[in-house]
């Protein structure tokens, strides 16, 4: 990482700026400053020829075989020094101009016409020669024009150019700091905003001035993620004191049963049943301790499973005849409606524990003499166990909170069963890392319906329905 890299936003900004517009400027001066001296030289180069035709034209024969200059002056107030000379064919000269400079004669050079540029005695010549015929008499005619002039002005042109660069750039770069520090001023507000938020704080937001804009985007995202924290915040202390309560409970037992035992003379039998309470609530206690370590292992993502092709139906009927005492002590009955080939790809032992504690939890809440009805059937490409409780329903209110951890909708009656609150929690987590979904719905005119909707493995058709209905002292 360069020191650069390390800087500010507003730095870097203002040096890639700067960096992207003096390669352009660059880039711009070279191509104006080649674009200029083109057209120079061809403004140049036209002049020559004008030249030329000048001296075609003024240029005389003698009787003598000389030539004479029989037109007016030659003259170009726009050249510092001009010239022209002819050539015979075999090269000698016969006409000069007065200061024309004295140039080697090359022959074949001349044939079609061609231009060239000479340097004699620290003076650079632009000359133009070419074959022509005066007074029926072919030589060779050659004009020249002294270029200082033009390179004069070039090098003035290109000394604008790169005296200009730097400033340019420099100007640039300042205004671009300016707009950068300027376009980056609502972000520095935004984490003056962001360190005033802390645990105790989180229920305040970033103020969005402009939700349309990429600041009032990102501002609309911290304050979403505030607001992830501030759930996360608030269901981890209802966890931490839920935890607390039900360790507190059983230990308060076990305590008060071993305080109770001591303080007296009691009999054989009393100190069993004494002993018989306090183990009974240890038993409670390491089934809720086995529990949370579960649940903070599958967060954690260590727990590895063990996926295999599952008949979903067949799984179904282990997890309700794991249950069916239950429901023969309520005078209850549970009736499946499976269909056949319903096969999804898990871990079995994980999605057994998910089923039997929401067909527990239906067990629980619905009323003596109910049924509880549960079905797989395919739908699309999912497999989908449903089960309905004939009980009071989950209010609309509770529907987000009841796979919650310690979460009940009726407290008493859930502790007085030796619930702790974390069967419907566990069903959710084992459902989501075997791939599915698990929703609650109410079922007019009472009751509640859960609903697990897992990958199926195959496409699955439901060639035969096996229903079976189970009353207490009956077997699935």
């Amino acid at each position: 990482m360069t020191p650069w890299s390390r800087g500010s936003i507003r730095l870097r900004l203002t040096g890639w700026y700067s960096l992207a517009l003096a390669a352009l400027l660059l880039v711009y001066a070279i191509a104006t400053f080649v674009a200029v001296r083109h057209e120079f030289y061809e403004q140049f180069d036209g002049q020559l020829h004008d030249d030329f035709e000048r001296a075609e034209d003024a240029l005389a024969p003698q009787p003598d075989g000389g030539l004479v200059w029989s037109g007016e002056a030659h003259h170009d107030a726009d050249a510092e020094a001009t010239g022209a000379e002819v050539w015979s064919t075999s090269a000698e000269v016969l006409y000069r101009v007065e200061g024309t400079p004295t140039l080697p004669y090359v022959p074949g050079t001349a044939s079609t016409g061609s231009y060239a540029t000479v340097e004699l005695a620290g003076t650079h010549w632009r000359t133009l020669a070419a074959a022509t015929m005066i007074g029926g008499r072919a030589v060779v005619l050659r004009v020249a024009r002294s270029e200082e002039r033009l390179r004069t002005q070039l090098r003035e042109i290109l000394v604008v150019l790169i005296l200009g660069f730097p400033v340019i750039v420099g100007l640039a770069g300042v205004g671009g700091y300016m707009v950068a520090r300027r376009a980056l001023a609502p972000i520095d507000r935004l984490a003056s905003e962001a360190r005033r938020i802390t645990a105790d704080r989180l229920h305040e937001r970033l103020s969005v001035p402009n939700q349309h804009d990429e600041i009032g985007r990102l501002a609309a995202v911290i304050n979403d993620a505030f607001r992830r924290l501030e759930g996360s915040f608030d269901q981890l202390r209802r966890f931490t004191a839920d935890a607390a309560h039900e360790l507190r409970t059983p230990l308060a037992v076990i305590r008060g049963t071993g305080e109770m035992a001591l303080s007296g003379a009691h009999s054989l039998d009393e100190c069993k049943e004494a002993l018989s309470s306090m183990l009974e609530e240890a038993d409670r206690l390491t089934n809720l301790v086995e529990t949370l370590l579960r649940l903070s292992h599958g967060d954690a993502g260590t727990v590895r499973l063990s996926r295999e092709v599952v008949d979903l139906g067949q799984l179904v009927r282990e997890a309700a005849s794991s249950v069916a005492i239950l429901a023969e002590e309520r005078d209850q009955r549970i009736t499946l409606d499976v269909a056949n080939d319903v096969v999804v790809t898990t871990d079995r032992l994980v999605l057994r524990e998910a089923l039997t504690n929401v067909i527990d939890n239906a067990i629980k809440y619905s009323p003596h003499g109910s049924t509880v009805t549960i079905s797989v059937k395919p739908e699309q490409q999912q497999a989908v166990c449903t089960v309905e409780d004939q009980g009071p329903g989950i209010p609309l209110q509770h529907r987000d909170r009841v796979f919650d951890r310690f979460f009940r909708v009726d407290e008493g009656r859930s502790r007085d069963d030796g619930g702790t609150g974390l069967g419907l929690a566990i069903a959710k987590w084992a459902v989501e890392v075997n791939g599915g979904h698990i929703s609650v719905s109410d079922v007019p005119p009472h009751g509640a319906l859960f609903r697990i909707a897992l990958p199926a493995t195959h496409a699955s058709t439901p060639t035969l329905r096996t229903h079976t209905t189970t009353t207490m002292g009956e077997h699935l």
